[in-house]
This record gives C-alpha cells, structure tokens and sequence, in this order.
C-alpha cells in the first residue's frame, strides 16, 4: 500500500534519485541550481508550487509529483498543473502514480482549482494507459518557444 504525504526536506537524497531519473526518461539536463530551486519550491510551497511523496509500506520514498496552482482565464477559480509525475521502476504497478494523480487532484481542489491537468510524451504508452483511466484526452497540441 502506497500512503502519499507532502514532500519534506529530508526527503532530499531519496527524491535526487528520483528526479535522476525522470530527468533520464525525459532525455534533459538541469543545472545543480535549477535542481535545487525546484526541490525547495516543492517543499516550500513557494510560488504556487507543491510537492508530493509516495511513501512505499517500507518506509521508502517511491515517487513524487510536482504541482504548480495558477489562475486561468477558462474558469473563476484557479488551476493545477501536474508538472512532473514519477515512480521508481521498481515500484511502478503498485498504485503509486495513481495515489499521486489522486492526492494532486485533492490539493489542488483544497486550493481553490477546478481542473487538474498534465502533459506526456506521446511515447510514454505505460503512463497514458493509466492516464486513460483517471483523466480525459484533450484535441491539445502543446507548443514550446524559448524566451532566454
């Protein structure tokens, strides 16, 4: 059973293994300073951020989620965008991502949001068959332009 809690800061050398290892799935490379701005804004809940943990029965962190609460001109209340989901391979298929989606939703609602919402690669086939399950596909195509 996978219990899902707030991310802490002595949650630093578990989750730096994991973000290792969305950031290899995702083929990206951050700076040292990027990494740790992201892991004091998620346990902080600075800047409308805020980070999640799944917590394996052993004790161990096996996944986390990253959320960010923003406005939106699409509702009066405000949103919340899943930015970052991931489990250790080693725990995947226990319900952890599932528990995380969940908890963000709960947070996210708790904070005023109306709608919860996410991106993947179009490859990512194991994830969206669980996506497939708990959220609607949308006609969305995400664009990208570099402002720095």
């Amino acid at each position: 059973m996978t219990t899902v809690r707030e991310l802490r800061h002595d949650d630093r050398g578990a989750w730096s293994g994991l973000w290792a290892g969305y950031l290899r799935f995702y083929r990206a490379e951050l700076t040292p300073e990027v990494t740790d701005q992201t892991f004091a804004r998620m346990t902080e809940r600075r800047d409308g951020c805020f980070g999640l943990a799944a917590e394996a029965e052993d004790g161990t962190v096996a996944g986390f989620a990253h959320c960010v609460l923003h406005p939106t001109t699409w509702s009066r209340g405000g949103t919340c965008y899943l930015e970052d989901l991931y489990v250790d391979p080693g725990h995947r298929g226990t319900a952890a991502a599932r528990a995380l989606i969940e908890a963000a939703g709960e947070q996210g609602r708790a904070a005023g949001a109306e709608t919860l919402y996410w991106h993947t690669q179009a490859f990512n086939g194991r994830a969206r068959s669980l996506y497939d399950t708990v959220a609607q596909l949308t006609s969305f195509v995400h664009y990208e332009r570099q402002l720095g």
